[in-house]
């Protein structure tokens, strides 16, 4: 399969709302309340904040990947965070979810940045399988809760 990753643009509006909203419903999330902020920051310039769409030869929209700086205090450094990556269904096992992953690591590579992390869902078998063929499990567990 013959993928083109590029930066999400405002003609992407629709294809990038459609993934996004896939992969919500994939987490069972309802984040429509969260789009105008979320594409607000992949408009920015200034905001540390980036979204990219993965399509076929013939346009299609299969995946999306977005990913921020975070700083890491133990090393002084800043790494890439990847919060996001969807590939519709029909994609998954055919290399989508990976040429995402390597476009992020190349981002990451090419700016110096030490690593690429990112977190998953513990019942996410089918995303785990890829994601050990990158690293085992860190062994961190994340806690979240309300202020």
């Amino acid at each position: 399969m013959s993928l083109t990753i590029a930066p999400v643009k405002d003609a992407d509006r629709a294809d990038w709302e459609a993934l996004f909203r896939a992969y919500a419903d994939f987490y069972k999330t309802e984040a429509r309340a969260a789009e105008p902020q979320v594409w607000e920051w992949i408009q920015s310039k200034t905001e540390p904040y980036w979204a990219d769409i993965a399509r076929d030869e013939t346009g299609e929209a299969l995946g999306l990947v977005q990913y921020s700086l975070m700083h890491r205090s133990l090393s002084g450094g800043m790494v890439v965070y990847l919060s996001d990556l969807f590939t519709v269904p029909q994609a998954r096992g055919k290399g989508v979810g990976r040429a995402l992953i390597d476009h992020v690591r190349a981002f990451a590579r090419d700016r110096g940045y030490s690593s690429v992390r990112w977190l998953t869902a513990e019942n996410n078998e089918a995303a785990r399988k890829l994601y050990d063929s990158y690293a085992p499990a860190s062994g961190f567990i994340l806690y979240s809760v309300a202020p």
